[in-house]
């Protein structure tokens, strides 16, 4: 199957409705944000993609997949040209007798299900019931609640508040310094508890609590994409110690930084 141009691809996926729609890729694509009827199973391999959802950045590091239901406004984003996505597009008519089916989640995948995903790849395009493939990728929907029950936690709050945007930016480019809530209000002129209620207002999240997950987004991007050490990176995070960072890391994902990537 030759490489989809992004409107064939977009309307591919409900072409069939009651098919199973499956295309791999190893590309830096980004499609725009769009919905579909069918619900969407994307694991992402040797890497990290993110995804787009009203006012959140979810991260979707390697040997997880996300599940996108039916109708969910979303767009993708994969900024690394070695991540590989693995996509199923699933008929939804049997959504309804399973809650895990109606809500976004992002999960790790155990040896059996990676090893299912990966036999995909015999398979690209709309597959019906008549088809070679179409039981065994059912099958894959089927035991996805049963072995699914934890989802991945990290979610990046964003915003388009006009007064909060240039501080968020500014965040992304310096949170290695040794940044308190106090001067970043001095350098954006504004008293510490205005910019907090700002942060609370328009995130629903305090600034250390943003600058946690910040630092946690980073951090496994540096994981996944560098050769650094454990310690470098705390360091590159803004951690003074290892100690702190292992804490704060394992406090978000429930994985150490040590074990975070050892799969992918």
């Amino acid at each position: 199957m030759p490489q989809l141009d992004t409107a064939t691809y977009l309307k591919n996926i409900d072409f069939k409705r009651k098919s199973i729609f499956v295309v791999h890729e190893k590309l830096e694509r980004t499609l725009p944000r769009h919905t579909h009827t069918k619900s969407q199973l994307t694991y992402v391999e040797g890497g990290i993609a993110y995804i787009f959802i009203a006012n959140k950045t979810y991260i979707i590091p390697a040997r997880h997949y996300v599940w996108i239901p039916s109708g969910l406004e979303h767009y993708l984003n994969v900024r690394n040209a070695a991540t590989v996505t693995h996509n199923l597009y699933f008929y939804t008519h049997d959504d309804h007798l399973n809650p895990f089916y109606q809500k976004l989640g992002i999960y790790p995948i155990n040896s059996l299900l990676f090893e299912m995903l990966i036999f995909t790849e015999n398979w690209i395009g709309t597959i019906e019931k008549k088809d070679p493939g179409y039981r065994f990728l059912a099958a894959i929907k089927d035991i996805l609640p049963q072995l699914s029950t934890r989802s991945f936690p990290i979610a990046l709050p964003t915003t388009s508040n006009m007064r909060l945007r240039p501080i968020v930016l500014y965040l992304s480019q310096n949170f290695a310094q040794p940044l308190t809530l106090e001067n970043l209000a001095d350098r954006f002129g504004m008293g510490a508890r205005t910019l907090s209620r700002l942060f609370q207002s328009t995130m629903s999240i305090s600034f250390l609590q943003y600058l946690k997950l910040l630092r946690t987004v980073k951090a496994i991007e540096l994981i996944m994409f560098s050769d650094k050490t454990t310690t470098e990176i705390a360091y590159l995070t803004g951690y003074n110690s290892l100690a702190a960072f292992s804490k704060a890391f394992f406090q978000l994902t429930n994985i150490r930084p040590s074990d975070f990537g050892k799969k992918g």
